[in-house]
């Protein structure tokens, strides 16, 4: 039995989804029976079908914790050409924040909470306890995947997990519209409870990387204001740090960036109430 099948045992043991990948660190193609989801597709998918194919069929939705799959010939022919061993996060109830160079891994290091982090190739895993929608690019550098995605496996990493923070969330979300035209206001910080952080430094660090991201940003300006402030409020807006001056400093930027007023206010209004406050 080869090393990759032994360490896809081990995960699949510990209820972890696994499918082998192949040069590219991708995964197998679809059988010819199952091409282009003739076959309606496996149940795990999204959307429920029939498959009964026993190969390793449908990318991510092939990925198993039943021993039997793993061993079977069916799956052997794709094990002797695998180069590494893949996993389902969000069939595991994990979510993996993919940092993809140096920049990135700054970027989390002053936004994102510690959790466990594995070294990648060019970058960092960070591992977070819960699942949620993947998407890629979700700023420089920054991949999400989760449900119904797959992610390289490159060891335990190091580090105590954690639970998946509104932070992270808020990088795959969509700005709504408001509901009616706020006003031309800076409008009053979120929150004022007790702080949670270590020091006042670490809010200082959190607004200038949002004042950063929004001045790079070279595409979706609307977008990435919303979820810079989305982000920005789901860190800090419940505490009573966040002051005045920090939020005229986030619109600044974002006016700099040829934004509104009015949007900016409408906003900050969408997220403050897509995290309840």
């Amino acid at each position: 039995m080869s090393d990759l099948v032994n360490i896809a045992l081990r995960l699949a043991a510990a209820r972890v989804p696994v499918l082998p990948l192949r040069a590219g660190k991708v995964p197998f193609g679809n059988c010819p029976d199952c091409r282009d989801n003739a076959c309606g597709g496996r149940p795990n998918m999204k959307t429920p079908g029939s498959c009964r194919c026993p190969g390793v069929c449908h990318a991510w939705a092939a990925a198993t914790t039943d021993p039997a799959v793993i061993v079977s010939p069916s799956w052997a022919a794709a094990w002797r050409r695998a180069v590494c061993v893949g996993y389902h996060p969000g069939g595991a109830g994990l979510t993996v924040v993919d940092l993809d160079d140096a920049d990135a891994i700054t970027w989390a290091r002053g936004f994102l909470p510690a959790t466990r982090i594995v070294p990648t190739t060019r970058g960092e895993h960070w591992i977070y306890r819960g699942a949620m929608t993947s998407r890629n690019k979700v700023r420089p550098g920054v991949d999400i995947k989760s449900t119904m995605s797959y992610a390289r496996y490159l060891g335990p990493g190091t580090g105590k997990m954690t639970d998946l923070p509104d932070a992270v969330r808020a990088l795959t979300a969509k700005e709504p519209r408001p509901a009616r035209p706020a006003p031309f206001a800076v409008p009053a910080p979120a929150g004022a409870g007790e702080c949670r952080h270590r020091s006042l430094s670490y809010l200082e660090r959190g607004i200038a990387m949002a004042e950063q991201r929004i001045t790079e940003a070279s595409s979706a300006v609307h977008v990435t204001v919303y979820r810079t402030f989305l982000a920005v409020l789901s860190v800090h807006g419940r505490c009573a740090c966040l002051t005045d001056s920090h939020v005229g400093r986030l619109f600044a930027a974002a006016q700099a960036k040829g934004e509104s007023l009015r949007h900016c206010t409408d906003a900050w209004a969408n997220a403050r109430t897509a995290l309840g406050m």
